[in-house]
């Protein structure tokens, strides 16, 4: 019986006040089922962002056509990002093999929502601001006034420019990312992760393709308004850039992706007995879509993302998860899963973040000349790597992994929800609930 009903004294009110009291008291949550920790997936990201630093700046270290076609899809492969980032939070913060999420990580939503933030936006802060003045001087140069160079500031320390196609890549053109994520971090705790952790598998399954119509009717979209096929972005440039920044950059796009990540990752969690199969050849299969690009079905970057990139990838990763947990894994997943693909893994995001300055200092006109007197031959992008490498391990182990700065991110991230308390839930309408349920 309650606690809260052992001084009642009439055997018939007692029976009364304890079926009452069973009614009204919220028992504690079902404590969640422990998960494993799925280290493959730190191994992905290393194997997205490489090529898509490299299609950001092949054309200063290659004049070989085939090359830059098959390397310049950097659009494509973003879309891997996005399903790991949902895949991730659905796996953190929902139930394994219940139809729920967990309660407590999700029980301060604003909480959630600027600890995501935080993990994020330190290391965009401390770029930002280290190459601040580059970027400044980079507007003065392209006649911009300083009413458009503050202005851009402000897109890029509020993570605001994914929703502007004429901003989208201003100062540090990737962390367009960012803006969108942000977003996206915005919806999870009570839009998304709630309602899609309450689905069956059959419900999933739905779901997941309502979310690759919707993405790929984007597309068409676009499409229909340019063209269907494409020589490659270092040769060809779209008649309509904004449209073009529109169906790449749109939080609302990215929230779709983000959303098919989630999906995915409940499918695998609601699994009750399912043998593992080997990963290999959906990885290849997802990455060989890069290579229509050399042929005579030459989709734009668009249309590969939708309509065979983003469902190959995620079902790559679902495969992948699957065979992780299993008692023997196959060749690939320990290989995304060593050490040496875990620590490069840990490097893609402080790489992502710093590749696009470095890549200005050497590669942007009217930097280069002033700082080395030329653009880099191309015989130095192998450098250029190795130096975003170094960068990045620097920032990782300095910056990233220092406890004073994870320690100060979390206080911000507490001060920043309670300042925002009421953002993402009725604050009235659950003070109100307790209020009865203590009365009751």
């Amino acid at each position: 019986m309650p606690a809260n009903c052992e001084n009642v004294v009439s055997p018939e009110r007692e029976m009364l006040n304890d079926k009452l009291c069973r009614a009204l008291v919220v028992k504690d949550p079902k404590k969640p089922v422990s998960k494993p920790r799925i280290d493959c997936i730190d191994g992905c990201r290393f194997a997205l962002v490489l090529p898509i630093i490299i299609g950001h700046f092949i054309r200063f270290g290659t004049s070989n056509k085939w090359l830059l076609k098959l390397l310049t899809q950097e659009n494509v492969l973003v879309g891997g990002f996005f399903s790991i980032s949902g895949y991730v939070m659905a796996y953190v913060a929902t139930n394994m093999g219940e139809r729920s999420h967990n309660v407590q990580k999700l029980k301060k939503p604003e909480l959630f929502f600027w600890q995501k933030v935080m993990s994020y936006y330190p290391l965009h802060f401390l770029v930002s601001s280290a190459f601040a003045p580059m970027f400044i001087l980079i507007d003065r140069w392209m006649k911009n006034s300083w009413k458009t160079t503050s202005l851009h500031a402000f897109f890029n320390y509020f993570l605001l420019q994914a929703w502007f196609p004429s901003a989208a890549e201003i100062w540090n053109p990737p962390t367009w990312f960012l803006s969108a994520l942000t977003f996206a971090n915005l919806t999870m705790p009570t839009f998304v992760l709630p309602q899609v952790s309450r689905l069956s598998k059959d419900g999933l399954s739905k779901l997941y393709a309502g979310l690759c119509a919707v993405s790929l009717l984007q597309k068409l979209s676009y499409s229909q308004a340019w063209k269907f096929y494409c020589c490659g972005g270092y040769k060809e440039k779209p008649t309509h850039p904004y449209l073009w920044n529109v169906t790449r950059f749109h939080p609302f796009s990215a929230l779709v992706e983000i959303t098919e990540g989630v999906v995915a990752a409940r499918n695998v969690m609601l699994d009750e007995e399912r043998r593992p199969q080997n990963p290999l050849w959906l990885f290849l299969a997802s990455y060989a879509t890069l290579g229509l690009r050399l042929t005579s079905l030459n989709l734009n970057d668009a249309m590969i993302r939708s309509l065979l990139f983003m469902p190959l990838y995620t079902k790559f990763i679902m495969t992948m998860h699957r065979d992780c947990v299993s008692g023997q894994p196959h060749a690939l997943t320990r290989f995304f899963g060593s050490s040496t693909m875990s620590w490069l893994g840990s490097l893609a995001f402080p790489m992502f973040i710093v590749h696009g300055p470095l890549g200005q200092l050497f590669y942007k006109k009217t930097v280069a000349t002033k700082l080395w007197g030329r653009v880099m031959p191309k015989p130095f992008f192998p450098i250029y790597l190795m130096i975003v490498m170094v960068v990045a391990h620097l920032l990782n182990e300095g910056f990233v992994k220092n406890k004073a700065v994870q320690r100060l991110s979390a206080r911000l991230a507490e001060f920043l929800a309670e300042r925002t308390n009421g953002m993402l839930q009725d604050v009235n309408r659950r003070s109100a609930s307790r209020s009865n349920l203590k009365d009751a």
